[in-house]
């Protein structure tokens, strides 16, 4: 039995930021896609029904199941049970799918679905407020894991407040330990940082791993003009594994070091019209099953 199971976001075919990116491509296409692909799970997206009697029978009509879902987390506003009472749909949906994972972001006060707002814009908290957010985040994060068995694993994203190496260690180090990680091998080299450190720092902690590679050279024009995420992204700032610059040799072989078990999940925000889906979609699962297959995880 494998310890790492293989999924892809829809945002290959549908971008959740920016939904004219594929907005016309039906979602049946999209899940048909996935599985010719060679994948057998996904992650929730726009166009996916939220319902679990409808949702769970039609992913498996494509032999898939669902990896995790995506929270757009509110805590900078809320108090902790005011989201935790929040997301008790999502949360009856991911128990319904058997999902161990709740990849949650913090959204209440972002910059990266702005077209029109450069990255340099985006939030930096002060020690004092980190101190309360970590507190509420860690609230809801032992609410679900003692109540429901999932794991609230805190999704790092570029124009947001947790965007930088330090930015994690902040958040990792004033959390408790039901607070884990959600690894996002694109964004954490977008920050600056580096997806093999931050493994070794906090594998312990990984609670799911986004797989999408970078350009390094759009990247740093992007940033040279300080461009919006959303720009970036357009300018195919982000692509699958092992098309870009990311050196995927090191992530996998910190991953068999730390013993990671769970999901291996593509999430690559690229214009369908340029990248065409199925296509990037098949050569992500060939390259990551074989990185998978030769580091033995």
């Amino acid at each position: 039995m494998s310890k790492v199971q293989f999924g892809i976001s829809p945002l290959t075919w549908t971008n959740d930021d920016m939904p004219e990116l594929g907005g016309e491509i039906p979602l049946e296409t999209c899940l048909s896609e996935m599985s010719v692909a060679g994948f057998t799970g996904t992650e929730l997206g726009t166009k996916y029904p939220r319902e679990p009697e409808v949702l769970i029978p039609l992913l498996k009509k494509h032999n898939l199941v669902l990896a995790s879902g995506w929270y757009s987390g509110n805590l900078m506003k809320l108090s902790a049970q005011e989201e935790i009472e929040a997301m008790q749909p999502h949360i009856r949906l991911l128990k319904a799918a058997g999902c161990k994972a709740m990849v949650y972001g913090e959204v209440s006060n972002t910059v990266h679905g702005d077209i029109n707002t450069p990255l340099s814009q985006r939030p930096v908290l002060s020690i004092e407020e980190w101190k309360t957010y970590a507190s509420k985040l860690s609230e809801v994060a032992s609410y679900l894991y003692s109540n429901h068995d999932i794991k609230l694993s805190f999704h790092h994203h570029v124009g947001t407040i947790c965007e930088t190496e330090d930015d994690i260690n902040m958040l990792m180090e004033m959390t408790g330990p039901d607070v884990y990680l959600t690894l996002d091998t694109g964004h954490i080299t977008y920050g600056g940082g580096d997806p093999v450190t931050m493994i070794k720092r906090w594998g312990h902690r990984i609670g799911h791993m986004h797989f999408k590679d970078l350009r390094l050279e759009v990247m740093q024009s992007a940033r040279g003009q300080d461009k919006s995420f959303l720009n970036a992204v357009l300018d195919g700032v982000f692509t699958v594994p092992g098309t870009g610059d990311v050196n995927y040799d090191e992530v996998f072989a910190a991953l068999k070091e730390r013993d990671y078990q769970g999901w291996l999940l593509v999430e690559a925000e690229q214009d369908p019209a340029k990248a065409n889906p199925l296509e990037y979609a098949t050569i992500a699962y060939q390259n990551i099953t074989q990185y998978a297959k030769k580091y033995q995880l």
